[in-house]
């Protein structure tokens, strides 16, 4: 794990984003750590296009306005049925 200043790392960022490929890259603000993530172009591009493609969960997925009438059925119903 390395942790580096603002000023460092904007001084080298090419050595730092090369160093995250390997480990654990923190650059220290103030009292904030910021991690440097490093991940593969493609992988990216399947967990998009996994997200963006229909699938049986959204083919079942109600719209907001269905959840809140069954939400007030319900809540309803608990309330008058005792």
């Amino acid at each position: 794990m390395t942790v580096v200043s603002t000023k460092e790392f904007s001084a080298n960022q090419e050595k730092y984003f090369d160093m995250a490929l390997d480990e654990q890259v923190f650059v220290k603000r103030g009292d904030y750590m910021f991690h440097i993530i490093c991940s593969n172009i493609d992988a990216i591009s399947m967990k998009e296009q996994a997200i963006l493609e229909p699938d049986d969960d959204l083919r079942n997925a109600i719209t907001k306005e269905e959840f809140k009438k069954r939400a007030h059925n319900i809540i309803h119903k608990f309330f008058t049925d005792k």
